[in-house]
């Protein structure tokens, strides 16, 4: 499987090993997450939205933000506009942690999703206990059955799933296990290297009602109204944010453009 997952590869082995230590605990953790009342849908994603994304650095584009204070931030994403808040909590290879999430969770009301490589289901009842309400699950990390497993996770855990797809195959693959929101990812997962293109390719092959987010290679406000003009619901932004020395004002902008394109109010 790792050979297929080019630069991935090797964190998706690290990441199971790490489940590892959350394992031996699985039953209380999941006695937490079943607790918990049931977290908002992707509704709120209709209609041309942004979901803005904290990191530190990543495997493509390096040191992006050392000094990050998550909490101030995702507030003033949340002010901005954003509808909902993104958090990388991987450690060695994006600069994350989970207490990242819990800081954000503590700070906004808006949903956040948990954006980090699932391979084991422990991780969803994990990610609601520290305050998630969507997580991340890459078709192309979970073989077989793993991703039919998750999702049933996700579902217990009273959470909701972004599933994301690179190519025609893995999209196939999330509408047969029944994704309602489909991350279609612009980047190749062998190169590293973005396409927007990617996007409105794989776009038209996704059914309705299906809600959609474009993911990756996003890096300004023009690229939001081309997404979201060839179909994009919401457009994840991570990057160009982080770069920013005020990440709220593209945030806005791109706010802005996304609402404009898709014809409706902020």
């Amino acid at each position: 499987m790792t050979a297929d997952l080019g630069a991935l590869g090797p964190i998706v082995e690290r990441k199971r090993r790490e489940v590892e230590a959350i394992r031996c605990g699985r039953g209380a953790i999941w006695a937490k997450a079943e607790l918990l009342p049931p977290a908002p849908g992707f509704e709120a994603l209709r209609g041309g939205r942004v979901i803005a994304e904290l990191k530190r650095r990543s495997p493509s584009g390096g040191a992006l933000r050392t000094d990050l204070d998550v909490g101030a931030v995702a507030a003033a994403y949340a002010g901005a506009g954003a509808r909902a808040i993104s958090v990388l909590t991987d450690g060695p290879d994006f600069g994350g942690s989970p207490a990242d999430l819990e800081a954000v969770r503590a700070t906004v009301t808006i949903p956040v999703l948990r954006k980090d490589f699932t391979v084991d289901p422990v991780q969803i009842a994990e990610s609601r206990v520290l305050g998630a309400d969507w997580v991340l699950l890459i078709v192309a990390v979970l073989e077989g059955g793993a991703l039919d497993e998750c999702l049933e996770a996700v579902r217990r855990a009273g959470a909701h799933a972004l599933v994301e797809v690179h190519d025609e195959a893995q999209l196939e693959r999330a509408v047969v296990a029944g994704a309602a929101c489909v991350g279609i990812n612009n980047r190749d997962l062998r190169t590293l290297r973005t396409d927007l293109g990617t996007f409105s390719r794989l776009r038209r092959l996704l059914p309705d009602p299906s809600v959609s987010v474009a993911e990756s290679g996003v890096r300004s406000a023009a690229d939001v109204t081309r997404l979201v003009g060839e179909g994009a619901d919401a457009v994840l932004v991570g990057e160009a944010l982080m770069r920013q020395e005020d990440p709220a004002t593209l945030c806005a902008e791109m706010v802005a453009a996304a609402a404009a394109a898709a014809g409706v109010s902020r």
